[in-house]
């Protein structure tokens, strides 16, 4: 059961806007747009939590947080052949494995 609370908030400032933006990553579609921080947090919760409401009103399944899902902690990424033999060059000269660099560097993104 999705749960609005433990939804995955931000806010940010629009410089196009000259305000501050309150976006939900579970529910990209939505946004609110707030002069202050609060607001526009306050705002983009509120809607998450009554859109949330609707779906299940209608009989929908709201996503699932993405704080409450189970996550393997395996994913595949696909680089060009030169990069992988590049990053397999560079792990060898740290003497890690290839895993262990890559994990590093998405640490540090």
């Amino acid at each position: 059961m999705a749960v609005a609370e433990h939804y995955t908030y931000r806010v940010h400032w629009s410089p196009e806007d000259e305000a501050y933006i309150g976006t939900v990553a579970e529910l990209p579609s939505l946004s609110w747009i707030a002069e202050d921080q609060a607001e526009a947090f306050a705002g983009i919760r509120d809607l998450a939590a009554e859109t949330v409401a609707d779906l299940r009103a209608n009989h929908e399944t709201p996503p699932e947080a993405l704080a409450d899902r189970e996550y393997s902690g395996k994913f595949v990424v696909r680089v060009p052949p030169e990069t992988h033999r590049l990053l397999v060059i560079q792990a060898a000269e740290q003497n890690v494995s290839l895993n262990r660099l890559a994990a590093s560097r998405l640490v540090r993104a």
